[in-house]
Formats: C-alpha cells, structure tokens, sequence
C-alpha cells in the first residue's frame, strides 16, 4: 500500500491546491495530468515520477524540491541546498558569469562550513534545477582563496591572474 511520504505528499498537495483556489480538475489541466491521476496522488494511492511533481509544482507556484522531499525523492539538506543554487541561477539581473561567480563562493563558503559541495555543485546545477540556460565556469574560473578579486563583477583579465586560464 502507500507509504507515509506518500500520503503525506498527498495532504500536502491537497493543502496547496485548496490555498490556490483550484480545482482538482484545474490542477489537472494546468499540470498536464489525468484528474484521476492526481486524485490518487492526493489520496496516497500513487507515487507520482518527479517530472509530473515538477509539473504540479510548476503549476501551483511552488518549489518543486519541497515535493521532492515531501515525496522522499531528495532529503532536506539537498532540497535547501538546490533552492539556494534554483533562485541564484534564475535571478533575471545577473549574467551567466555573475551566477557562476556566486555559485562558486557559496560552494567555498559551505566548504569552509564542513558541508562538501554536493553533485549539483558549480555549472551543472543550471541544468539540473531548471534554472536559466547552462551557467558554465565564468571568465575568470573558480575565485581567489579570499572570493574578492572575482566577485567584484569585472572580469580578471590576464594581467591579474596569469596562471589561470580564461575560459
């Protein structure tokens, strides 16, 4: 039968739908699954794929990792971990270089923390959060020691930095 996770997906599902006024039939429609297929993923019947959890997130306006976790497809650690990264690499108002350059100090800051960088650390966590297009290494590679030189939004040219290549 289904597991707690699952239901407690379900509960959780229901309560967000309730909290956006919709419909069990305009979840459906708006997500792109069957009606009695989400009723059974309300009602704990069925462990819904993550790509229709990202659909019904999608959908509902919500974080897709917090169904993930909801669903016991991700643990809560990784879930802060890629909201963090998720929000970083959508913001409209840095370039790709800038998003790189933040990814990269937020991974040394949890380094230095006693956190290692998990597998969706630095350029493949665009492609796997569902960010904006592939964020790549910046120009300027991974930052000094200190995070400042690179951080600062110009590029390090080769005067400054000649042992690392530009990429």
């Amino acid at each position: 039968m289904a597991s707690l996770n699952v239901g407690n997906l379900g509960e959780y599902l229901r309560e967000q739908r309730r909290n956006a006024q919709l419909s069990l039939r305009q979840l459906a429609d708006a997500a792109g699954v069957s009606n009695p297929y989400l009723s059974q993923i309300e009602r704990g019947l069925r462990k819904p794929s993550a790509e229709v959890l990202q659909q019904v997130a999608k959908a509902l306006r919500i974080s897709a990792e917090t169904l993930y976790v909801r669903a016991g497809i991700l643990d809560e650690r990784e879930r802060e971990e890629l909201e963090t990264r998720a929000v970083i690499l959508a913001d409209p108002s840095i370039n790709e270089r800038q998003k790189s350059v933040l990814l990269q100090i937020y991974d040394s800051f949890r380094k230095e923390n006693g956190f290692e960088p998990g597998p969706e650390s630095g350029a493949e966590a665009g492609s796997e959060t569902g960010g904006e297009s592939g964020s790549g290494t910046g120009a300027g590679g991974r930052p000094g020691a200190d995070g400042h030189r690179t951080a600062g939004g110009s590029d390090a040219g080769p005067a400054s930095r000649p042992s690392k290549p530009s990429y």
